[in-house]
């Protein structure tokens, strides 16, 4: 086989294979957890889910950086490819920006909810 043909299967590989390794992914970062009755303080659920969603922002937005940067790789001059590649990688970009901000997000909502 070419490698020419091999690259076209791969790339019609990359969206089922970004589902797979997403699910890979998340099962390996996201350990089971106890289960804990929720507190009667607002503030510490809060700042549990704070927790929660800035490190499920950043563990999918490396994700996607990794698919976007292989994806642009083997693109071997393919435009639309590489136009796949630089979206998954804005993408990544905009899911650290948002795990950055998360702490910030989180402070509006327990102001809105009033549990300063």
């Amino acid at each position: 086989m070419s490698r020419a043909r091999r690259v076209r299967s791969l790339a019609r590989l990359c969206p089922s294979l970004s589902g797979v390794i997403t699910a890979v992914v998340i099962l390996v970062l996201l350990p089971p957890a106890p289960a804990y009755a929720a507190s009667g303080d607002i503030t510490t659920v809060i700042d549990s889910i704070r927790i929660w969603v800035a490190g499920l922002l950043a563990a999918l937005a490396t994700l996607f950086l990794t698919i976007g940067g292989v994806r642009y790789l083997i693109a071997s001059g393919n435009p639309r490819m590489m136009d796949e590649g630089k979206s998954a990688i804005r993408s990544a970009l905009i899911g650290y920006a948002l795990a950055a901000l998360a702490p910030l997000l989180v402070d509006v909502l327990r102001r809105v909810i009033g549990g300063a």
